[in-house]
């Protein structure tokens, strides 16, 4: 069933790209995922003057979020990117139920417009918090197995071919009456601290785990050299253990080496200097950073 969703998200892909009329706009999409540092602990009030407002040229679709074993529905609308797309965030389909906090897509499209004025910016985002790659690092939370259980269950990786499906079904997403061409232009990967807090083993296997679902996500989304940026994960240092992450030093050098092997991938190190509003999340100042930093490093990736 995987493969059938993947493929009819290449033919959509292929045919949003070949179809659009000339009155269309073309859009560049960007999709970001991960897990709570993706889904973002920013707090809205904290957000400077020039990030507060609605962006006018800036859209998202932002898939709701469900647990493992959860039939998939992709529930999400397009909207013009504004503050609350963070924690708590919900989309019913039909609207939106923004939250108070905030994550890196404010100031990641902010950049990216900056360093390419006159670029029309999409972003689909899916994430949730606690999610592993690995599914024995999973508990309550969920995991991006491709190969969950035995390719027959439901979980984080088919909510996100759910959700790009449904967003890339969309004909015009700016609401102006004519069908835009849609090109996927990048992805933004903020994951890991859950695969490297259980065992050593399952940290271990990160590198082979990222590199997979990675290759899945670029064909999904139709190309296998779209371009990649992760974010390094890093730690508060706020456990009576000195470390919350115990085996986070493995999935660190496993981030570094994915970069390394793959010429269209890139890394924000940049996370080892945030502060933390709590022992997992970055603080707002962190959150705004982080979004900069990605598209500063997608930029020099070529989009």
């Amino acid at each position: 069933m995987r493969n059938i969703i993947s493929g009819f998200l290449v033919l959509c892909l292929a045919v949003i790209s070949a179809c659009s009329p000339d009155k269309g706009k073309e859009f560049h999409i960007f999709y970001l995922g991960g897990q709570s540092n993706m889904d973002g602990f920013g707090y809205v009030s904290e957000l400077p003057d020039y990030l507060k407002e609605p962006m006018q040229d800036v859209y998202i679709f932002h898939g709701n979020t469900n647990p493992d074993d959860i039939v998939s529905d992709g529930k999400g609308i397009w909207t013009i990117l504004r503050p609350g797309h963070g924690a708590g965030f919900t989309s019913n389909g039909t609207g939106n139920s923004y939250s108070d906090r905030f994550g890196c897509e404010l100031s990641f499209a902010h950049k990216i417009k900056e360093l390419n004025s006159g670029l029309n910016i999409a972003i689909i985002k899916y994430s949730k918090g606690g999610t592993s790659i690995d599914g024995e690092a999973a508990r309550n939370f969920g995991s991006w197995d491709p190969d969950y259980k035995d390719g027959k269950g439901i979980n984080q990786y088919d909510h996100f071919l759910s959700v790009v499906e449904k967003a890339m079904a969309e004909k015009d997403i700016d609401g102006d009456g004519y069908e835009d061409k849609l090109i996927v232009a990048g992805i933004i990967w903020m994951q890991g601290e859950s695969d490297a807090d259980v065992t050593e083993e399952i940290a271990s296997r990160y590198y082979d785990n990222l590199h997979n679902l990675m290759q899945l996500i670029r064909s999904a989304l139709g190309s296998d050299d779209i371009p990649i940026v992760i974010g390094r994960i890093s730690d508060s240092g706020n456990d009576p253990s000195g470390m919350v992450w115990e085996h986070g030093d493995i999935v660190r050098n496993a981030q570094e080496m994915f970069v390394e092997d793959d010429p269209m991938a890139a890394i924000v190190t940049a996370t080892d200097n945030y502060g933390y509003s709590d022992p997992w999340h970055y603080d707002s100042e962190g959150f705004i950073d982080l979004g900069e930093q990605f598209a500063i490093k997608l930029d020099s990736l070529g989009i």
